[in-house]
């Protein structure tokens, strides 16, 4: 019987049909796969958990949602192989529109828990919960993807810090502070601001991150929360799925100012694959069509005609394609302006549509180090971008955790008291 480390070494690309099919010939290509043997990629954002929920023919089947069979989305087991992912934290997403509102937020934050904790247990043999960070590597040597739970959007805790940790026993370590919905305690950077960043409770749920040792995630957030959240917090932040605000000129992007700032607080900047995130001349399509989509949609009430309108105007506004070289431009920008030390991979899998040239599925992170490589990267520079960053942030927070639970018990604060008193 193979050993679960050889096992994943053939379906890492030891089979000669594989490698020429892939260009292993390559030897940029070779480097970034013996690399990738020995230091785990670690992605910060996969949204498999959410793609079982809405599956179209089961929702929320876990067991029918079979990882092992190829074709479910952009993740399944054998191209997470091929792609020599070695830790995943996978997104325990929840939206912030008002029809989630409906359903309870910590309701469903919950159900979502729950389909992430399970599929790690169905595929046990290749996943393993990871509770902590010293926990990543041993499963990685085990031949396992170690398995972490990130929370998208602090609408989730319902303004309750005893949520917040209640979350955070059952396993999440970040939380995005939002989503693209402004919370009562944080702007977000899809939504109109309210705030100017954080209010005096959205500082006090930093606070309490810090305290559990939740690493407290910026992607989504506006410029305002991102400066705010970075001043209060006595601990490192990651950006678990951003990129560069310089290279892609919109709100979900991180500004230089931000990335200086991320620098001297330590954190990680988590490179996402998103086309409209990643390329100006997508994102500049996509606002194009969605302005023009609003305009015609105008006093149009028939459902079959809004349908044909907008089908009418996604094929006059065909988007360009992102490619694999700006991706590899965003990790150069960010470790140009904030370093070396303070840039990682978030893709964002199974969380968008369409896909750069070259990334289409989790497959193909080998793909996007050899190009690392190729101009000019050297090996610690790669480890440090594949996992070496997110591990000694999440370090970090671990270890300033423990010191202000031994300074301060569990805070006590409430919206109400901090945000709301007089008004």
């Amino acid at each position: 019987m193979l050993t679960a480390i050889a096992l994943m070494t053939l379906l890492q690309g030891a089979s000669p049909a594989l490698d020429a099919a892939q260009g292993t010939a390559d030897p940029f290509l070779t480097r970034a796969r013996a690399l990738l043997k020995t230091t785990p990629l670690i992605d910060g954002h996969n949204d498999v958990p959410w793609a079982i929920r809405i599956w179209k023919e089961r929702p929320f089947d876990v067991e029918g949602y079979d990882l092992r069979k190829g074709g479910m989305g952009q993740t399944d087991l054998g191209r997470l192989a091929t792609g020599q992912v070695g830790g995943q934290f996978w997104s325990v997403y929840i939206p912030g529109e008002e029809a989630t509102r409906k359903l309870g937020y910590a309701k469903v934050q919950l159900e979502q828990i729950e389909i992430a904790r399970r599929v790690i247990e169905k595929y046990s043999d290749r996943f393993e919960l990871a509770l902590n960070s010293s926990q990543v590597l041993p499963a990685f040597r085990k031949g396992k993807i170690a398995s972490m739970l990130g929370m998208e959007g602090g609408h989730a805790i319902e303004n309750s810090l005893g949520a917040l940790r209640a979350f955070y026993d059952l396993g999440a370590r970040y939380m995005t502070l939002t989503h693209n919905v402004t919370l009562d305690w944080a702007d977000a950077a899809a939504d109109t601001p309210k705030h100017g960043g954080l209010t005096k409770f959205g500082e006090e749920v930093v606070k309490e991150m810090n305290r559990l040792g939740m690493m407290v995630d910026l992607s989504h957030v506006s410029p305002e929360t991102m400066d705010d959240a970075i001043r209060v917090s006595a601990s490192p932040v990651i950006f678990s799925h951003s990129s560069a605000r310089a290279l892609c000129d919109v709100p979900r992007n991180v500004p230089d100012l931000v990335l200086r700032k991320t620098a001297a607080n330590g954190g990680v900047v988590m490179v996402t694959f998103v086309p409209g995130f990643v390329s100006q001349a997508v994102a500049t399509r996509g606002r194009e069509r969605r302005e023009a989509l609003r305009a015609r949609l105008t006093g149009i009430t028939d459902e079959t005609e809004k349908a044909r309108i907008t089908e009418q105007v996604n094929t006059e506004f065909k988007s360009p394609k992102a490619t694999l070289g700006q991706v590899a431009d965003h990790i150069e920008h960010i470790r140009r302006i904030a370093g070396i030390d303070h840039v990682g991979i978030g893709g964002d899998y199974d969380g968008t549509d369409e896909l750069p040239e070259g990334l289409e599925d989790v497959s193909t992170y080998p793909v996007l180090v050899a190009e690392l490589l190729r101009r000019g990267w050297t090996d610690n520079d790669v480890k440090k971008l594949a996992g070496e960053n997110i591990l000694r942030v999440w370090a970090e927070n671990e270890r300033v955790a423990a010191r202000l639970r031994a300074e301060r018990p569990p805070s006590l604060a409430t919206i109400e008291a901090l945000d709301r008193a007089g008004q």
